[in-house]
């Protein structure tokens, strides 16, 4: 379980307290116990079976896959693939490979629905790029209608395994990940995927390393 939860857990736990001391009622009381017990389930972290090929790109997160597509970059074209996460989706962020983080850039923005097509420039997101030598990938979190605060707890310069957890976005939310001009893609519009174990796409042995993909959204279009 990630430490937010019991933190909003015991919170409420102090709340539910007062108001049965103030009022002497359970029912009231009883309000934040069950919120309690709702942020505690949804800040679950369950463990996850990691992929050991190194060919295999894993999804950065729980959720169902929106859009999947070629896009075009400064640096030629890229796979997109949108992921997007309800209330119900457990939050916590997964590395999809194996390498050194390279760029971690935050941007404020709104927090529009984040099926929106649009959301992924006008809202609030943040930006990681994992190099493994090879070749990149960029996943970018992006707020959502109920999302208020994206958790990030990487910096570049660290080394990740891929699987690693390295955030989450509170409540409703969006996960974008850029990869490679010649990754083979494994998954489609309309599948659901989780972080850490779900492979979305493969790349060669050999592949070409990558350009370092800007973080800039307006330019990269991601």
């Amino acid at each position: 379980m990630v430490r937010d939860g019991i933190y909003y857990a015991l919170g409420l736990a102090v709340v539910s307290y007062v108001l049965f001391r103030l009022t002497g009622s359970s029912w009231i009381a009883g309000i934040p116990v069950l919120l309690a017990l709702f942020f505690l389930w949804f800040f679950r972290d369950p463990p996850r079976r990691v992929p050991a090929n190194p060919n295999e790109v894993v999804s950065p997160a729980d959720g169902k896959v929106t859009e999947a597509d070629w896009i075009e970059t400064p640096q030629g074209s890229r796979l997109r693939l949108s992921i997007f996460l309800n209330v119900f989706d457990v939050h916590v962020n997964r590395t999809p490979i194996s390498g050194t983080v390279t760029q971690v850039n935050y941007k404020k923005g709104m927090f529009l629905n984040a099926m929106r097509a649009d959301s992924n420039v006008l809202n609030e997101q943040n930006v990681v790029v994992i190099e493994d030598g090879e070749y990149s990938v960029q996943v970018k979190q992006i707020a959502g209608l109920l999302a208020r605060r994206i958790v990030c707890w990487v910096k570049p310069g660290d080394v990740l395994q891929k699987g690693q957890r390295f955030g989450l976005i509170k409540f409703g939310s969006r996960v974008d990940i850029l990869l490679p001009p010649d990754a083979n893609l494994r998954v489609r519009k309309g599948d659901r995927v989780r972080g850490g174990s779900s492979i979305i796409a493969t790349v060669p042995t050999a592949s070409v390393k990558a350009p370092d993909v800007q973080p800039s959204v307006t330019t990269a279009g991601v």
